[in-house]
């Protein structure tokens, strides 16, 4: 590849990548509009529509074979099975943020993820932190404290998302497929619940698909295809982009969120709420110069090695 071909192919995936963070800063601004539908339905339809959208697009694609044969290996369906679990509650939790009034708290909860993935992976894979990495995953830690002191409660919805994200993300990669596959698996195992409890919402008369207007029922399905786009964009993003430039990206959605909360939707800001998000973005600094540092390094000891031999 020629200099003017990795150029032009990093510039396209920083394009993907930040129309991908993009659309997850700004998702805050949508749920809103589903209204008067409640938490747990928009999550059913997200679920059934996000299904049948990448159905379709499985379909144009032709990887029906590819995508029935995920049925038949039991690990990657065991894996993907939990996945969907950790993404339904993602996916509700964020919901259930935005629509109840806290999306500075949903922001907090993308930007503590990174310290809760370094933090899965010593709790369940005995990786082992550098320093630097502790300092940072301590100083999430006195944040969270401290914001449990000033809302009065833990920060469930933050540590919520940080925590069923961060697991979603181990459990896929240890699934290993492409973006329309394991999402399509994902949503089609969730499905059948989504579906039951739509129809029980409907034989209560409590429906609002079909009963709040046309706007309200093509919003309610284009849920679907709000789900997917960013997540097209991102792998498009992920295959271009080395994982330090993607790693600096994903705050962008999270500051997104942070700065609707306040300017958008008028969430009020304590002293000690200040107090534990400077902390928090503190951490994050610390994290991310040690995260590219190491690389470098990396890099570094590659290059040595390969001009020994």
């Amino acid at each position: 590849m020629t200099r003017r071909d990795a150029a032009t192919t990093t510039g396209g995936g920083l394009a993907f990548g930040a129309g991908a963070y993009l659309c997850w800063g700004f998702f805050p601004l949508y749920w809103p509009l589903l209204d008067p539908a409640g938490s747990l339905e928009v999550l059913a339809h997200r679920i059934v529509w996000s299904l049948v959208f990448v159905l379709v697009c499985i379909a144009a694609t032709r990887r029906w074979r590819r995508f029935a044969a995920i049925a038949r290996n039991r690990r990657v369906m065991f894996f993907l099975a939990l996945a969907s679990v950790a993404i339904a509650l993602n996916w509700g939790g964020f919901i259930y943020g935005v629509n109840s009034g806290h999306v500075v708290e949903v922001s907090l909860g993308y930007f503590i993820n990174p310290l809760v993935t370094v933090l899965l992976g010593v709790l369940v894979l005995k990786e082992t932190l550098r320093p630097a990495q502790w300092v940072a995953v301590s100083i999430g830690a006195v944040a969270v404290v401290i914001l449990t002191v000033d809302y009065g409660r833990p920060p469930w919805i933050a540590l919520l998302l940080a925590g069923s994200f961060a697991s979603y993300g181990f459990l896929k990669k240890r699934a290993s497929l492409g973006a329309f596959e394991g999402l399509g698996m994902e949503t089609l195992i969730l499905t059948p619940v989504a579906l039951g409890f739509l129809l029980a919402l409907q034989l209560r008369g409590e429906l609002t698909f079909g009963h709040a207007g046309l706007s309200n029922a093509l919003l309610l399905a284009l849920t679907g295809v709000v789900t997917a786009i960013p997540l097209l964009m991102f792998g498009a993003a992920a295959t271009r982009l080395s994982l330090s430039t993607i790693g600096l990206l994903q705050y962008l959605a999270p500051v997104l969120q942070f700065i609707l909360g306040l300017l958008v939707f008028g969430e009020q800001m304590s002293g000690a709420r200040w107090a534990g998000f400077v902390l928090v973005w503190s951490g994050l600094a610390i994290f991310t110069i040690d995260a590219i540092g190491n690389r470098r390094r990396i890099l570094r000891q590659a290059a040595e090695n390969a001009e020994a031999c």
